[in-house]
């Protein structure tokens, strides 16, 4: 039977070569007890970001201490709209929850201290333009800047047609070398080509 000593080693081994987190889930399931975490947490060695989500005190802050948690407790979801154009620099507005997309039906598990924001996408819309973002080294799944702007014109009633337009012009000026032909094949995912094209117009 190893020693406290041993245990809190193991442990400790176990956060570093995870990026210094971990959910209790998965560390439970690597061989670490309940009481080593809870020791660890009481002698101030990690810190809780989240329920059942913890990372060693000596870490380094995170740059998204708002996507990390939702990136590793809800793995299919991917970060949308005003969320994705804070993330891609698109957007004067501060996105007051973290919204994210989900397929139909899915469900959501609450995270605590975090607010969400749900958007139910359908297919083919909801698997198309996916990136994966590297953020505190941790995959986070983002839309790429192209399908952001088309799904910001697809739910223009929810967030507002000033905030579309605005993300489009931002968009063009942002990218010397536009890639007209990814937005509009977005546009076209979404059934929104007709709403976009005057307003694409305008800004070419």
């Amino acid at each position: 039977m190893p020693t406290i000593d041993t245990a809190l080693d193991k442990a400790r081994h176990l956060f570093q070569k995870h990026s210094g987190m971990l959910r209790t889930s998965n560390a439970i399931r690597l061989g670490v007890h309940p009481r080593t975490l809870y020791a660890l947490r009481d002698a101030g060695e990690i810190e809780a970001v989240g329920r059942g989500l913890y990372r060693l005190s000596t870490s380094p802050p995170l740059t998204s201490p708002d996507l990390i948690p939702v990136a590793i407790r809800i793995p299919r979801a991917v970060v949308c709209l005003i969320s994705a154009l804070a993330h891609h620099g698109l957007t004067t507005q501060v996105p007051h929850a973290v919204e994210i997309a989900m397929p139909s039906h899915a469900q959501i598990p609450k995270i605590d201290g975090i607010p969400l924001r749900v958007f139910w996408f359908s297919e083919p819309s909801f698997s198309t333009g996916i990136e994966v973002t590297m953020i505190d080294d941790l995959p986070v799944r983002i839309y790429s800047a192209e399908k952001t702007v088309a799904d910001c014109f697809k739910y223009r009633n929810k967030i507002g047609l000033d905030v579309a337009v605005e993300a489009l012009r931002a968009w063009r000026n942002s990218k010397p070398k536009a890639d007209f032909q990814a937005l509009l094949r977005f546009a076209q995912i979404n059934r929104v080509q007709r709403v976009m094209r005057p307003y694409m117009e305008a800004i070419l």
